[in-house]
């Protein structure tokens, strides 16, 4: 499958484009960017064409691995999605609801395939953590993400978007992406605010199953690290999620994209799963803001 990427930054760079120049059977045939000399450079360091025209990428690719901000990102991937491309999108989806709507929309009436790269989902140890929780009767888990986004040698230290909106926006779909398949749809939000961008959340699940997340882009170098559980009668499922695979991730879910595109299913991380998390995000949000529970809106 011929591939472009849409973006320019060091995820773009290092995790998009690196990982399908090295794909085994995947081709990547040009980068998009806003700013055309970003794209054409960075097209050169992988000996591809960069673009200044996304028609133009489109014109020559099957799909489009996005790696831009959300509110960059939903207006380009149904303008893909409309082109005919299946799309490989980034998290989150969109900064809102409608928007989100809006491409599960295009990509249905298109009929292409879709995944969302939420990158524990495409390791090996998180496959075997949710089949083992699948096993086990949960009552509840748990996601800590502590980042430190802003250290002298962090790549993400200049995203806007990131510096915007948060640890809820950027590390809230990864928690999601673990503890709604292990404990259902959330249903109700609860959130608190700390320091900095920490948020502090308790997820109401179907069936009354409930979760917490603490998340930050701000915590101390010291402080950073990732810790996940669920648990239930069978004690506590821990997952211990590398933070250095992304790239190896990304070639799986160009693997899994193509075989979804190819058989004309659907993905677990797929457009609507990327759209019910953006539901949940926006409603945490408004918990945030109005210091009440929020139930999440369908």
């Amino acid at each position: 499958m011929r591939f472009g990427v849409l973006g320019t930054g060091f995820w773009a760079r290092e995790v998009h484009a690196r990982a399908l120049a090295d794909h085994p059977s995947a081709q990547l045939v040009g980068i998009w960017g806003r700013d055309v000399a970003k794209a054409k450079a960075v097209g050169a360091q992988f000996d591809v064409t960069g673009y200044g025209d996304v028609d133009e990428l489109l014109a020559q690719v099957d799909a489009v691995a996005f790696s831009l901000p959300p509110h960059v990102q939903a207006p380009l991937a149904v303008r893909a999605a409309e082109a005919g491309k299946h799309l490989l999108l980034e998290k989150p989806l969109a900064l809102d609801v409608a928007s989100a709507d809006r491409v599960v929309t295009a990509v249905r009436n298109a009929g292409v395939a879709s995944v969302v790269f939420v990158t524990f989902r495409f390791q090996v140890g998180t496959w075997t953590w949710l089949t083992q929780a699948a096993r086990t009767n949960l009552v509840g888990g748990s996601v800590s993400w502590l980042g430190a986004n802003y250290a002298p040698d962090s790549p993400f230290r200049e995203s806007a978007w990131r510096i915007e909106h948060g640890a809820l926006w950027d590390i809230g779909p990864h928690a999601l992406s673990l503890l709604v398949p292990t404990l259902g749809p959330v249903e109700s939000v609860q959130a608190t605010a700390g320091q900095g961008d920490l948020v502090h959340l308790v997820f109401t699940h179907v069936g009354g199953r409930t979760s917490t997340a603490t998340l930050s882009l701000t915590a101390a170098e010291m402080a950073a690290g990732v810790e996940v559980w669920v648990h239930g009668d069978a004690g506590r499922l821990v997952l211990l999620p590398p933070l250095d695979g992304a790239v190896d991730a990304h070639q799986v879910a160009v693997d899994e994209l193509t075989a979804a595109a190819v058989a004309g299913a659907t993905h677990p991380c797929d457009v609507v799963f990327a759209r019910d998390m953006v539901a949940v995000l926006a409603t945490a949000q408004r918990a945030l803001e109005t210091g009440c529970r929020e139930n999440v809106e369908g």
